[in-house]
């Protein structure tokens, strides 16, 4: 570019043409130089934060998803079994208790005293039968043979002796209320002091450990299960926390009106499954072995085409897959009908969040790698 001043008819234009020239000159050297882009550079290097999750190989399990209700596989009332007087409640709901812990003891004095009136009668029918006996027995010199052994013990009362013994040793220890397995206490229906009959209710013991779970399974979809495939359970209480279990048993009837069967489910408690709790299950159905899988978040369509990020040296750069059979949480990538490649290769990172506006070499700040979620 040049720049004409006239010096002729104003000396003081000089200067002034002088430093225009300069600072035009100055601005297209920086143009020239690459310089001008400052004002530009923060759009140019502005990063957007996603989370990615890697690629793997693995197995692929499609599942039937349904709900049921937990329940506890050992859940028990207890009864007094014998009558008497609380003397003391050792336990308080909420506790957790062994298998043969005491929990409630009646008073024991009534039940030693009726120990003591029976061992006393049995010591009774004891002499009795040896009155009976021994006199035959010294008169012929010979031993009792085993029908004059039963007639003794009959006319003595012996047998009916024992029986009641035993009986006073089973009430006596009745009189101590105890956990028949372990678990947890939810009620205590006694206090102490209270008189109490047999039969009433005293405590409740529930197994927070051994859990099952009803599933409903729809009719056409029974013959995708089978005994022994795995259950992943999660609830509305903890939705991040799921359980796993297996189905144990799939049980033969069908309801006719909703044309449902049933699945039991078995699983160790952990403290988030209660025994009354409503949980969404997933049971495994199908095992696709040795597949490579990759988020089903991750998988987004543009112009009809299904497509994955990937984040190569800070840029998520799109690349096309072929995918086949989803479980919801992973989608297998099958290999491309041209090339016969899968295009993604296990440890790549795919972005599943951050990622649904995102356009091809966009650059990415990846904020963190998420943890492939619990199922089938």
């Amino acid at each position: 570019m040049r720049t004409i001043v006239n010096v002729s008819t104003n000396p003081g234009l000089l200067v002034l043409g002088c430093g225009l020239a300069l600072a035009l000159g100055c601005k297209a050297e920086a143009g020239e130089n690459g310089d001008d882009g400052d004002a530009d550079a923060p759009a140019r290097t502005l990063s957007l934060p996603v989370v990615g999750q890697t690629v793997r190989q693995g197995d692929l399990v499609l599942s039937v998803t349904t709900t049921g209700q937990v329940r506890s596989e050992s859940e028990a009332t207890l009864k007094a079994e014998a009558a008497g007087t609380v003397q003391e409640v050792l336990v308080r709901p909420g506790r957790r208790v062994a298998a043969g812990q005491a929990l409630v003891q009646l008073d024991p004095r009534p039940f030693d005293l009726a120990l003591e009136e029976a061992e006393a009668a049995l010591e009774e029918a004891q002499l009795r039968y040896l009155d009976n006996l021994l006199p035959d027995s010294i008169v012929s010199g010979q031993a009792p043979t085993a029908e004059r052994r039963q007639n003794a013990e009959t006319r003595s009362g012996l047998k009916a002796a024992r029986a009641r013994h035993e009986r006073a040793k089973l009430d006596r220890e009745r009189a101590t209320i105890r956990a028949p397995f372990g678990g947890v206490v939810d009620r205590v229906e006694v206090s102490a002091g209270e008189r109490i009959g047999a039969n009433q209710d005293v405590a409740s013991v529930v197994d927070m450990t051994h859990l099952r779970l009803e599933a409903s399974v729809l009719e056409h979809d029974l013959a995708l299960i089978k005994r022994g495939g795995q259950a992943v359970i999660t609830t509305a209480a903890a939705p991040g926390k799921p359980v796993t279990g297996r189905i144990a048993a799939i049980l033969p009837v069908v309801d006719s009106a909703t044309r449902a069967g049933r699945a039991m489910v078995q699983m160790r408690g952990d403290g988030t499954l209660r025994p009354g709790m409503y949980a969404d299950v997933r049971l495994e159905a199908t095992r696709l072995a040795d597949r490579i899988l990759v988020p089903a978040r991750a998988v987004i369509e543009r112009d009809g085409r299904p497509l994955v990020f990937v984040v190569k040296d800070g840029r998520a750069q799109w690349v096309y897959i072929s995918p086949g059979r989803t479980n919801g949480i992973e989608t297998e990538v099958e290999p491309d009908s041209v090339s016969g490649q899968i295009p993604v290769a296990v440890g790549d990172t795919v972005l599943i969040e951050g990622h649904l506006t995102l356009t091809h070499d966009a650059p990415v700040r990846l904020e963190a790698i998420a943890e492939r979620p619990a199922g089938p």
